[in-house]
This record gives C-alpha cells, structure tokens and sequence, in this order.
C-alpha cells in the first residue's frame, strides 16, 4: 500500500511532541483516510542530541503505536539540516513530507499538499508565511533581507517566506539524497533540484509550547552558509573591493606625488594615513574572512565526516 511519511526533527521539544501526534493525526483520520483510504501513515521524529526528555517521548509515542510511530536519536546535537537528512534517509513512503514539531506548520495543509500531487501532478508542494506576525521586528527584517540578498547573488531562487515544511514525491527525496554534501542548506536544495513545485500561502502561527531554539546570532549564521553553499558572489565582492582598493590608492598616490612637486611636502595629514591604513587593512581582513569561509567549507567536504551519528533507533 502506498504510504505518507512525516519527518519530524525534534530538540528539546518533550512538550510538542504529543500534541503534534495528536493534531496530525485527527487530520489524517477526518481528512486524508476519507479522501485516500489507500494510503497509510508513518513518522520518523528525529532526536537531534535533545537535554530534556524528548527522546523518552518519543520512546513511549513508538511504544504505543509501534506500527506507525518510528524514531532515531543522535548521539549529540548535530543540527537541524543534519536531523533534516536522517529523516529522509530513513523515510519509505511514496509522499515525504518535512514538518517542525511546534505545529508552527501547521497540518490542516496535508490534504491540499496531497491534492496537489496527486491530483495536480505537482512534485513539490512548498509553504510560505504570508506575515511575520510575533516576531521581534528585527528578526523580521533580517529575515526578508537575506531572501532579497540570496536571490540576488545565486541562480538558485528562494521563495520569499518559505518554510522547509513541503511534501514531496518519492523520486524528489531520491534525488535529494544523492547529494551527500556536508554542508547542507534545505531551502536552497528543495530549489536547486527543480521538479514541478507549487507553494501554498498560509498566516503565521505561534508556537503550541516551548520556546524557540534559534538565537538571532543562529540565524544569521545559517543565513551566511545559505548564501556561501549557493553562490560564489562573495568572492566576486571581495576581488571588486580588493580592484577598487588598489585603484583609490593609485590616484591617491598621485595626488599625494603632485601635491609634493608643487606644493612642498608637508609633514601634517599623519592621520589620515593612519585611517587609510586602518580602512584598507580591515577591507583586506574582510575579503580574507569571505575566501577562508569558502575554504573552511571545502575543508570539512573533504573530511567525508558523517552527517550525522546514530546513537538509538526504532
């Protein structure tokens, strides 16, 4: 019988975990089951290294319903896109589908997701918020700036507002899968691949418990390896402000070597070099820092370190 798999990578979230269960599954039972009766369910909820007792949750969720409920636990916190990976090497369904635990994705959407593939003959169906509603302005802003900046610099476009919550085909996860970089950034992997997509728009949702995990700082970071992984502009920046640079300093030399012959050569303006250099040598530390994050990456691909560690799985 074909089957629906959901991916859920969990952190610390002991509390959201059986309300989740709960809410899909009234989902599932009042709405897909009656729709397409063929199609069965099954869950891989993904312990990312969590400190609390999520993965005891999880224990007793695969305890109580064994046939459906499945998980893997890390032997320590290896992130989001790791947990991300696991899932879908671990999932066996025809349709694949990627949701956070905190049903800030919210599961009243899997029957048009399904409707959409199936019926449409879409392979990817993608959401996005259409606000931003709750969160703090500044994240916010940041937010909408990174998606102005990645689809700007990279061929490979992101939906503004896209979550990584999608249903996918059987052959999108496979073709997925055959990507085993290192360093992986989803939202821009899910658009690389192609394949048919349709998006669906829905408003923002709070939390069901818990608190964020992502710091201001985490996000910012994750921006910076979104734009690194797809895009060599970086590298482009740097090389153009190291030509401009060296042509602002010709003309100055020039200026400074004309002022002398006609005018003498004062001893005042000690100063302004002491800025010149202070502005040049931090612009020469900043073009170092974009070349040595794309050879940082470069060194952990060629490592060939696993994604991840498993330390239990049912």
């Amino acid at each position: 019988m074909p089957k629906i798999s959901i991916i859920v990578p969990c952190y610390n979230e002991q509390e959201s975990i059986p309300l989740f269960y709960a809410a899909v599954q009234k989902i599932y039972q009042d709405q897909i089951q009656v729709t397409w009766p063929q199609y069965q369910l099954e869950y891989w909820f993904i312990d990312d290294g969590s400190t609390d007792q999520t993965l005891s949750a999880m224990q007793t969720l695969a305890h109580t319903d064994s046939e459906h409920s499945h998980f893997v636990s890390f032997s320590r916190n290896f992130g989001k896109e790791a947990a991300l990976y696991a899932g879908l090497q671990h999932a066996t369904g025809d349709l694949i589908v990627v949701m956070d635990v905190d049903l800030q994705d919210p599961p009243e959407l899997l029957p048009q997701m399904m409707s959409g593939i199936l019926e449409e003959k879409y392979d990817i169906i993608g959401t996005k918020r259409l606000d931003r509603q709750g969160e703090p302005v500044i994240r916010s802003w940041f937010a909408n700036g990174f998606y102005r900046l990645i689809n700007h610099v990279s061929q490979t476009k992101l939906e503004r507002g896209a979550r990584d919550y999608r249903m996918m085909t059987r052959q999108v996860v496979d073709t997925i899968l055959d990507l085993p970089e290192y360093n992986r950034f989803s939202k821009g992997i899910f658009s690389w691949v192609g394949f048919k997509t349709k998006y669906l728009g829905y408003e923002n949702h709070d939390r069901v418990a818990g608190t964020t995990h992502w710091s201001t700082g985490d996000l910012i970071n994750y921006a910076i390896d979104g734009i690194i992984n797809f895009s060599d502009k970086p590298l482009a920046i740097a090389a153009f402000l190291g030509l401009t640079a060296c042509g602002v300093s010709l003309l100055a030399m020039v200026f400074i070597v004309g002022r002398a012959l006609i005018f003498g050569n004062p001893t005042t303006g000690w100063s302004s070099i002491v800025a010149i250099i202070l502005m040049l040598g931090g612009l020469q530390l900043f073009c170092l820092g974009i070349v040595g994050k794309y050879i940082g990456k470069q060194y952990l691909e060629t490592k060939h370190r696993p994604i991840y560690i498993t330390k239990q799985e049912h």
